[in-house]
């Protein structure tokens, strides 16, 4: 079910379902630990208007968000702040919400304007349940009512959450029950609520939940406003000061302040869109170009990480989920980010790998949020038992990229200084170590998809990105060995690739290659967990063979056709003119399009995730946002007209219109319906959205400074009025 709306600031994380219902409360980091174990149930109870035709038992009872309400989720433009919609005809009544946590501390307020649309004034009564799970577990909880604080308080060992309503500005919670959910077939204390009323159990322990109700009397045609707050601290005098600034800012003074701060923080994006009759993009894409920021920023830990998606229902599926950091997907992340000029994010980031990378010089599958290491299902044998590395080797390298390109963008020295011994020279000497002394190629790792091991296009190419921003960082602190070493890796990489991975049958480069001497690649791993580069004279562990031998090597080729194949040339390892780059990419474009209304490019022939027909011909598999923004890549690097973007414009329009109402992006959709499919928002979708976009105007400026006086720019495929800024 997707998270429209998640709103957060690097500490406390906060998602809705479509329901409207709390899903989702991450503190003290994104994505660690999640403290709402299910559905934290929000209702209405009221007196059915006359006339309705209902039975008594009807006219009386809590209406919950899920139970025939109309809701619309969006956001406050240009804001992490939510702006919802419920609607109840037969109950009669429409409430307004919006949703923000405060930008510095661990706290939620939302505001409720209740609107009584009849000729009668009516009582409502706001119903809340905390369905807390402390530390993301259901044991050892206690839940019970402060009268200090005059909030219900769940806790266990040092981590609190409190819960309470304000109406009017002043606080004020009229009933309240703590109980027993989720054990012993006791379902919550929301079951207490149905009625409109609440027994006042003060007290519970073990598994737990607490509800709590607010009366609001409003009168004919009129609104009142109810605030619904939940805290977050560490300790029972966290709550108390965070109860002191909530009475101190009033909750509509925390509204406000957190929605300025969300538009100062988006102004510093340095995308310039202009009139639309120039750019060839609609108002949809620049709003999801700043939707897009504001998302990836719920994602991202204030301590570094950068976690995939914070969507718990995937659960369901591997009985675990995305909350994690992958260095692969954090470097693409951090790379936009910095792009669109958000420099701290990236710093955070690359901070944050400095002190993850293995003794061995590489990163390993996913680390959690505090920066330990994360599940993973990676072996550290091959299938005999003998040792292998259970890596995705692209992620150590896509690191080393970003962060070149991060410093060659803000000369920041006195920060990258430091991370030259400590991350940049290990990681670029492990790229360099792990070859093989024959063809030169690296060693064979899992792909980006966490699906195959081999020797892929995609790890190629980012193995020779990493070891040229490895030889630009040893130039820069005078390394003359490493910067000739590193750029000698790079080349032999370049060569070894068009030798090993072209096709001439298929007349594009395999996707993957694996080499088929199962002792050799066990003696070559040996070698490699002894210390030094396979092949090598020990006395030289970082080096190579002398004389590499390629022939000797036999390889399976995988020849099915992957969109991932646009890092060739995105990543430098081929020029985008290339005649074997514009076949393989062309091939992308017929073979992996979805043939359906929906359109959008799939990862793979027959890709399994989520698959939903077996008409590969038609759909060869779900169209991802990022795998058609690559292709749009493409189509933007090998413009040499302004006339020959339309059909990049097109490819981010395509995103644009299959966004939620709300901004959010999933990780793929529906091939038939456009319905959301895996996790949403996934972070990788909306910060490729913000690098194809940036990549888009950087081009269309370059073009139009070369075009000649007066000629047209780039139809726009939808009206926009004024100007972007």
């Amino acid at each position: 079910m997707p998270r429209d709306i998640p709103v957060g600031n690097g500490q406390m994380l906060v998602t809705f379902d479509r329901h409207y219902r709390l899903r989702d409360l991450y503190f003290p980091h994104v994505g660690q630990e999640n403290h709402c174990g299910s559905a934290c149930r929000f209702g209405v109870w009221a007196r059915l208007p006359e006339g309705t035709g209902a039975d008594e038992r009807r006219k009386q009872r809590v209406y919950w968000s899920d139970d025939k309400w109309d809701v619309s989720l969006n956001y406050v433009p240009d804001t992490l702040a939510t702006d919802v919609t419920l609607r109840h005809p037969e109950l009669a009544v429409e409430l307004r919400c919006k949703d923000v946590v405060d930008f510095h501390r661990a706290v939620l307020v939302r505001r409720i304007d209740v609107h009584n649309p009849t000729d009668d004034a009516r009582e409502f009564r706001l119903f809340h349940q905390q369905d807390f799970y402390m530390y993301g577990t259901r044991i050892g909880d206690t839940a019970y009512y402060d009268p200090q604080l005059r909030s219900l308080i769940h806790y266990r060992k040092n981590r609190y959450l409190m819960a309470c309503f304000y109406l009017d500005g002043d606080q004020q919670t009229d009933e309240y029950a703590t109980g027993t959910s989720g054990f012993g077939g006791a379902e919550g204390t929301w079951r207490d609520a149905e009625d409109g009323r609440l027994g006042g159990n003060p007290i519970a322990q073990g598994a737990v939940d607490s509800t709590m109700m607010v009366r609001v009397h409003v009168e004919a045609g009129q609104k009142r406003t109810v605030y619904l707050v939940i805290g977050a601290g560490f300790c029972y005098e966290d709550l108390d000061e965070l109860h002191r600034f909530v009475h101190r800012e009033n909750p509509q003074g925390i509204i406000d302040r957190t929605q300025r701060y969300w538009q100062l923080w988006l102004s510093g994006a340095t995308a310039k869109f202009g009139m639309p009759a120039d750019t060839g993009l609609s108002r949809k894409v620049r709003d999801l170009y700043h939707r897009s920021l504001l998302v990836v920023r719920t994602q991202c830990d204030n301590d570094g990480a950068i976690i995939a998606a914070n969507d718990s229902d995937i659960m369901q599926f591997s009985r675990d989920t995305y909350s994690y950091l992958w260095p692969r997907d954090g470097a693409f992340v951090a790379d936009a980010m910095d792009g669109a000029g958000f420099n701290d994010l990236a710093r955070r980031f690359f901070a944050f790998c400095n002190g993850l990378l293995h003794k061995r010089g590489m990163f390993l599958h996913k680390y959690c949020p505090d920066g330990s290491e994360a599940s993973s299902w990676h072996p550290w044998v091959d299938p005999k038992g003998r040792p292998q590395m259970p890596i995705q080797e692209d992620e150590t390298a896509l690191v080393l990229w970003a962060l070149w390109r991060h410093y060659d963008r803000v000369r920041d020295i006195e920060f990258t200084r430091p991370l030259w011994s400590s991350l940049i020279r290990p990681a670029a000497d492990f790229l360099v170590m792990y070859r093989d002394p024959d063809t030169r190629l690296p060693l064979p790792s899992y792909d980006l998809w966490e699906e195959r091991y081999g020797v892929h296009a995609f790890t190629v190419a980012t193995v020779f990105a990493g070891l040229e921003a490895a030889a630009e960082f040893a130039h820069c602190f005078g390394d003359a060995g490493r910067t000739q070493r590193y750029h000698q890796a790079a080349a032999e990489v370049r060569e070894a690739f068009n030798r090993h991975l072209w096709s001439k049958e298929h007349q594009r480069y395999f996707r993957r290659v694996m080499p088929t001497d199962d002792d050799r690649n066990a003696q070559l791993m040996s070698e490699l967990f002894a210390g030094r580069a396979p092949g090598s004279n020990p006395a030289d562990p970082l080096g190579v063979a002398v004389e590499p031998n390629p022939d000797v090597v036999a390889f399976e080729n995988d020849d099915n056709i992957d969109a991932s194949m646009f890092a060739i040339f995105a990543l430098g390892l081929m020029p985008v003119d290339d005649a074997r780059v514009r076949s393989t990419m062309e091939q992308v474009r017929s073979r992996l399009t979805v043939k359906t209304d929906v359109g959008g490019v799939a990862r793979y022939i027959d890709d399994y995730y989520h698959q939903v027909t077996d008409d590969i011909e038609k759909v060869p598999g779900n169209p991802w946002f990022i795998c058609t923004l690559w292709l749009t890549d493409y189509d933007i690097a090998r413009a040499q007209t302004l006339d020959d973007l339309k059909a990049a414009a097109a490819g981010i329009e395509w995103v644009a219109d299959r966004a939620l109402a709300s901004g959010v992006l999933a990780e793929q959709v529906h091939p038939m319906t456009n319905a959301p499919l895996s996790v949403s928002p996934l972070t990788w979708s909306h910060a490729t959205v913000v690098a194809t976009v940036t990549r888009y105007l950087a081009r269309l400026a370059e073009l139009s400074d070369k075009a000649p006086k007066g000629t047209p720019g780039v139809t726009a495929s939808a009206p926009m009025e004024g100007t972007l800024a």
